[in-house]
C-alpha cells in the first residue's frame, strides 16, 4: 500500500493503493506506521502512484461497513493526519494528481506542497459527510481564512487557484515533480533537526489547542452522522452521480 524508497536519507513514501489511492482504514493505518518507521530519515516526501495523490475516502467501504466501519475508520484518519502533521522532520507533499477530500487533508498536513496537475479540494459536504475536528483544523492551519469557502463550497480548485490561497506552494511539471520535492526537502534539512522540530511544534500549537477544544464537542456528532443510515443513502446517490458524470 505504501512504497518506501531512500534518497540520500530522505524517505520517499508513495501511496500505491488502487487506481486513485482511496483512503481506507488499512491505508491510513499503514501510513501512520510507516511514518513512525522512517522517524530517523532526514525528511519525508509523500506522493501518490498513478493519476492521483489521493481521491479521498473510499466511500464504498463506508457504505458497506456501516457504523462499525465508521467507528474504526475515523480514529485511523485522525491518527494518520496527525502523524503526518506532527512528524518532526521536514515533510513535503508531491501532489502528482487529484487530492480531494481526505486526500486534500493529507496534503494540507505536509509542511510544503508541490503540485503537478489534477484538482484539489474539500468535497465532503457534496458527498454528505461532516468534517472531523482534526481534519478541519489541520486544513485551517494551511489555508487560514480560505477554509470557509473550501468547506462550504465543497468544490475543486485548480492548481493555480490552490497556489493563490497558499494550499499549494509551487507548481511544477509532472516530470520534474519528484526531483523538485526532494530538492525542497533537502533545503528544509539545512536547519538542525531539533530546531526544526521545535519550530513545527510552536507553529502547530494553536491548531492543537483548537483540536483539543473541538473534539469533545464534535467527535460524537461526527461519528453519529458518518454512521447514520441517511448518510449511507446520500453516499450511494453521490457515487451514482459521479458515475453518470
Amino acid at each position: 500500500m505504501i512504497d518506501v524508497a531512500d534518497h540520500d536519507g530522505i524517505a520517499l513514501l508513495t501511496l500505491d493503493h488502487g487506481p486513485v489511492n482511496a483512503l481506507d482504514r488499512e491505508l491510513l493505518t499503514g501510513l501512520a506506521e510507516t511514518l513512525e518507521a522512517v522517524a530517523d530519515a532526514r525528511a519525508v516526501v509523500l506522493t501518490g502512484s498513478g493519476r492521483s495523490f489521493s481521491a479521498g475516502v473510499n466511500l464504498k467501504r463506508v457504505i458497506e461497513g456501516g457504523a462499525a466501519y465508521a467507528e474504526a475508520f475515523l480514529p485511523a484518519l485522525h491518527r494518520a493526519t496527525l502523524a503526518l502533521f506532527d512528524h518532526p522532520r521536514p515533510v513535503v507533499g508531491a501532489l502528482n494528481g487529484h487530492a480531494l477530500a481526505g486526500g486534500c487533508v493529507l496534503a494540507a498536513a505536509c509542511d510544503v506542497r508541490l503540485m503537478s496537475g489534477g484538482s484539489i479540494g474539500l468535497t465532503e459536504l457534496a458527498a454528505g459527510v461532516p468534517f472531523p475536528a482534526v481534519c478541519l483544523e489541520v486544513v485551517r492551519h494551511a489555508v487560514g481564512p480560505a477554509l470557509d469557502a473550501m468547506v462550504l463550497g465543497a468544490g475543486r480548485l485548480t492548481p493555480q487557484q490552490a497556489l493563490a490561497i497558499g494550499l499549494v506552494h509551487e507548481l511544477v511539471e509532472p516530470e520534474e515533480l519528484l526531483a523538485a520535492a526532494l530538492l525542497r526537502a533537502n533545503e528544509l534539512c539545512r536547519a538542525p533537526s531539533d530546531v526544526y522540530a521545535l519550530a513545527k511544534r510552536q507553529l502547530h500549537r494553536p491548531t492543537h489547542q483548537r483540536i483539543g477544544a473541538a473534539r469533545p464537542l464534535d467527535d460524537g456528532e461526527v461519528l453519529n452522522l458518518w454512521s447514520a443510515e441517511r448518510t449511507g443513502r446520500t453516499l450511494r446517490e453521490y457515487l451514482a452521480s459521479l458515475r453518470r458524470g
